[in-house]
Order: structure tokens, then C-alpha cells, then sequence
């Protein structure tokens, strides 16, 4: 797929789904409404607000790479040609989602409001259960041994501190 092809659907499917449930979702839960601050901190807005960030770097980044690097978009109906295994992939499988739950978790503690926190969770146990049961057969399918090597070495859901080396791990074989 063109790379520019590839950026406009990965674009439009960020808006659509990570847009819907870690921006439009939480606005119809608080409606932005600020809480006095969490455990009467004012310091804890700015560590909302750095979580929130944190969650939205590797999310964007991982969406320019599906584009760039996989020549494809995040979404099932337009996938990657190749196996991402750059950027925050190096660090933990499953960046994007990581970035969402994040983001929801950095609104809850931004806004002071423990319904984010729930549906934060909610969101972590919907996406575990989506990359369980057809995220990663899909991609074993795929990629065969190239993602079983991924799968091995890169975790889930906490990040390596180390980065993964998909490249120098190949070579060495």
C-alpha cells in the first residue's frame, strides 16, 4: 500500500477508535468537569496531564509506523504488509493499547474522577481479551515464526527497559 494511502486510513481509523474511546468515551463519562484534586494534590493535575501525553506519544508513533513501516493501517480491514517491530514495538507489543489505557488513566487522575479509573480498567480487560483471542492468532497466522520470535522476546503489556532488537536477534541465527 502507498505510504500516503497508508497515513490518511491509519489517520482515519486513530480518530475512529482510539479517538472514541480514549477522547469521546471519558468526555461522556466527565464532560471535562474538574474535581477538586486527588487526595487534595494540585500537583496531581500536571501528573494527569504527563500521563495523558505519555499515553498519546506512543500511540501516534505507532500509527505513523503501522503506515511507514508495516505499509499498512491498525485496522483489521487494512493491515500491515510486514510485521511492526519498530519504535515502542521494540519495548512492548502492544503500544498503542498501552497508550489508550494510559491516556484514560492520566484523564482519571487529571479530572479527580474515579469513573475513569473504572472505565480505564474496562478498556484494558475489553483490549486483553481482543488481543488474546484474535489479535495474536491472527498475527501468529500472519508472520508465523517472525511473531513467535516478537512474542518471545517483547512483553504484552509492561514495557521492556531494555529495547528488543528484532534485526541483530535475526542476524545472530
Amino acid at each position: 500500500m502507498p505510504r500516503t494511502r497508508a497515513l490518511a486510513g491509519s489517520l482515519i481509523f486513530l480518530l475512529i477508535a482510539p479517538g472514541t474511546a480514549g477522547g469521546l468515551v471519558p468526555w461522556l463519562i466527565n464532560h471535562w468537569h474538574f474535581a477538586p484534586p486527588l487526595f487534595g494534590l494540585e500537583w496531581t493535575r500536571w501528573a494527569g496531564a504527563a500521563l495523558i501525553a505519555l499515553g498519546l506519544v506512543p500511540l501516534i508513533e505507532s500509527f505513523v509506523r503501522f503506515a511507514l513501516e508495516g505499509r499498512g493501517t491498525p485496522a483489521p480491514v487494512v493491515p500491515t504488509q510486514r510485521l511492526v517491530v519498530g519504535g515502542f514495538y521494540r519495548f512492548v507489543r502492544n503500544p498503542m493499547y498501552v497508550g489508550v489505557v494510559t491516556a484514560i488513566f492520566g484523564q482519571g487522575v487529571f479530572f479527580a474522577d474515579g469513573r475513569l479509573f473504572v472505565y480505564a480498567a474496562i478498556v484494558w480487560v475489553f483490549m486483553h481479551l481482543f488481543i488474546v483471542a484474535y489479535e495474536e492468532p491472527r498475527l501468529y497466522h500472519t508472520y508465523g515464526a517472525q511473531y513467535d520470535d516478537f512474542r518471545a522476546h517483547v512483553p504484552r503489556w509492561l514495557p521492556r527497559l531494555k529495547p528488543w532488537n528484532a534485526y541483530s536477534a535475526s542476524s545472530s541465527r
